[in-house]
């Protein structure tokens, strides 16, 4: 029920509305001061008194701008919901957690612009989460339609937060003018208001860094062909950051900046994450919470484990011995696919490519088949390319993957955040459905509730994933540092197609020659605890059958991709994470100590698997002697950690 703020007590031009979660210690406040509604974010502090607030979002503002009226300014608060309590509770397949309940405070308030026309800004305030859009009505009549150019949406950090941020890409740029792709080196610990590296802002998620006070992660979700994606802005001086749109180069040049949507309509929701410490960014479910399924899946869709010949052996290796080398090195290993990549319309071709798909039910494996997205926004000449981009030769290209038995295919290439790409990959979803087809995306866009809206979505990359590995010895010396930001950002609000685990020293073909691996085998191991992606495209080759230990390729052979539930257990970003999941009865616990000639040392609360003897792998003291051990952890749950420099420990 609407409560009207009519009286003179609620009508105040600077009356606070403070929405509190479901367990009260985290709160939103809601203010219009001047015609401005803004909000204000943090959590409440147990004291000797009481509690007490800890601000880590200042005053911050809140509106957009459309082609029918300004929304940001002049404003008039008419009415304000009632606060009410809503339990979420559902099933996910391809995430971090399989079985999700949990609960939100709803409030909206609705107001009026300085041309009588009505929104609704809809709050859901969760227990170290918070999630809040924009409902657009039909006022007096007309419009029906709108063009929102612009949002004031803002994020006010206080003075001496730090940043660990990826770069937003200049679009059009890069190898055959394939960015923005979110595949930028993050910075770590930046302080606030700091210019990015080309001056067009910062992809999401952003994690930030308050000290003492705690952290925040800052995204968004729900976003569909009815809206663009967005990144945000550069800071201001005093820490104020806003939603940007994406650039005009996007797509090379084509379609809108803005949204376009029938009315009534609704924006995306602006995720926040915070608390004290790092528990609540890395365990959160806000990017699924607040989204809903958009249409049943045509068949059971399932998880696992993948070889691709091109992430060492590259190029060349996409041709029919090949590839049947790699489809006999999953069924050995007891995977469950194998991805054939990007080259095979010309090396191979259809009618022998029929004989592949063949080839590989007779092993017991599903293959996968990789495609260029490409329309007209970038250079990129992979093939095979325009079949993905037209409806109607897509249709015809997926019934002919389904009728030959192909389970997934993996779209390259994509053009940015504009609402025309955006459609895209709803339309390649929900045509890949009608024909039992999962989707990987790379070169892409960040995943925004995707898991659960779209329940064939498998994964993006969406980050500087393992191919960088091969292509520059840079990325194998801060392969440690980078694995380590991925559970606290981007892998947190969406599944990372990583393509990981390297088992070989050297990443090439060839024994002795590529780029060196610098991280420990264990740690390797770790990465594939540690990523999460329901269908993992691993880069093992036929080699590490036989140069690798048994142990190391018996983890690779039962490790699981998908997961019934996840706990942070220690760890700061781009130094160390120490995370374990759980499919179904057994947990699995990964360390990645990430560091550069620092050792790890820490105690873990392992009380899940206390007086349990468990398998312990470990890099071994010098982090360069993997080895292999049951352990058996105490009665009050405890193991103590001791890790070299740029190694891991996995237990199980």
């Amino acid at each position: 029920m609407l409560l009207s703020l009519l009286t003179a007590a609620i009508a105040s031009d600077a009356d606070v509305t403070r929405i509190l979660s479901p367990d009260g210690m985290t709160y939103v406040d809601v203010e219009l001061t001047g015609g401005h509604l803004t909000y204000s974010a943090g959590y409440r502090q147990a004291t000797k008194s009481g509690t007490a607030d800890v601000c880590l979002l200042e005053a911050s503002p809140l509106g957009f701008v459309s082609n029918v009226g300004d929304f940001s300014q002049n404003l008039t608060l008419k009415e304000i919901s009632d606060a009410k309590q809503e339990v979420y509770e559902y099933d996910l397949r391809q995430s971090k957690q399989s079985h999700i309940k949990t609960s939100y405070t709803h409030q909206d308030f609705s107001l009026q612009n300085a041309d009588k026309r009505n929104f609704t800004v809809d709050f859901r305030v969760g227990n170290g989460n918070i999630a809040f859009r924009y409902e657009i009505p039909v006022s007096n009549g007309n419009p029906k339609c709108i063009v929102v150019d612009r949002e004031t949406t803002g994020f006010d950090f206080p003075a001496g937060t730090t940043a660990f941020v990826c770069p937003q890409a200049k679009p059009m740029t890069g190898w055959e003018r394939t960015k923005p792709s979110y595949e930028e080196e993050y910075v770590l610990d930046q302080p606030i208001g700091t210019r990015s590296l080309h001056g067009q802002g910062y992809t999401f998620p952003c994690l930030f860094h308050e000290g003492e006070r705690g952290w925040v992660l800052i995204s968004e979700t729900g976003v569909d062909g009815l809206y663009c994606g967005s990144h945000l802005s550069d800071g201001t001086a005093d820490g104020l950051y806003t939603i940007a749109f994406p650039m005009a180069g996007e797509n090379n040049g084509f379609g809108s900046t803005g949204a376009q949507f029938g009315l009534p309509g609704k924006t995306p929701w602006r995720t926040i994450t915070l608390g004290e410490t790092l528990k609540p960014i890395v365990e959160t479910t806000v990017a699924w919470d607040v989204v809903d399924e958009l249409y049943e899946p045509s068949i059971s869709y399932k998880g696992g484990r993948s070889t691709w010949s091109w992430i060492i052996w590259q190029d060349g290796s996409i041709n029919y011995d090949d590839q049947v080398t790699f489809i006999n090195l999953s069924a050995q290993l007891g995977w469950e696919y194998c991805l054939i990549d990007g080259g095979w319309l010309t090396n191979i071709g259809r009618e022998r490519m029929e004989k592949l798909f063949d080839y590989a039910k007779s092993k017991g494996v599903a293959p996968w088949v990789w495609y260029n997205s490409n329309g007209g926004w970038n250079d990129a000449p992979q093939c095979a390319k325009q079949y993905m981009y037209s409806p109607i030769v897509r249709k015809t290209e997926m019934k002919w993957l389904r009728d030959h038995g192909v389970k997934g295919i993996k779209v390259d290439f994509f053009a940015g955040d504009k609402q025309e790409t955006i459609k895209l990959y709803e339309q390649i979803l929900s045509d890949a459905n009608d024909y039992g087809i999962q989707c990987i995306f790379h070169g892409c866009t960040l995943p925004r509730g995707w898991e659960r809206m779209y329940p064939n979505y498998c994964s993006s990359e969406a980050v500087l994933a393992s191919e960088n590995l091969y292509f520059s010895q840079h990325s194998n010396d801060f392969e440690g540092q980078n694995a380590c930001l991925h559970p606290f950002i981007r892998n947190t609000v969406g599944s990372m197609e990583f393509g990981g685990t390297v088992l070989q020293r050297r990443l090439h073909r060839e024994p002795d020659k590529g780029n060196t691996r610098i991280v420990g085998d264990v740690f390797e191991l770790g990465t594939a605890i540690a990523f999460q992606s329901s269908v993992q495209n691993f880069a093992l080759t036929p080699r590490n059958l036989t140069e690798n230990p048994d142990w190391e390729i018996n983890f690779m052979r039962q490790v699981p991709t998908t997961w019934d539930e996840t706990r942070f257990l220690d760890g700061y970003p781009g130094k160390y994470i120490a995370l374990a999941r759980r499919s179904g009865v057994r947990w699995y616990v990964t360390v990645l100590n990430g560091q550069k000639n620092t050792e790890l040392k820490t105690t873990l609360d392992l009380s899940f698997l206390a007086g349990q003897t468990v398998t312990l792998l470990s890099d071994g003291k010098d982090g360069k002697s993997p080895t292999t051990q049951p352990v058996k952890i105490d009665k009050k749950g405890q193991l103590k950690v001791n890790l070299a420099a740029e190694s891991g420990l996995v237990v199980f």
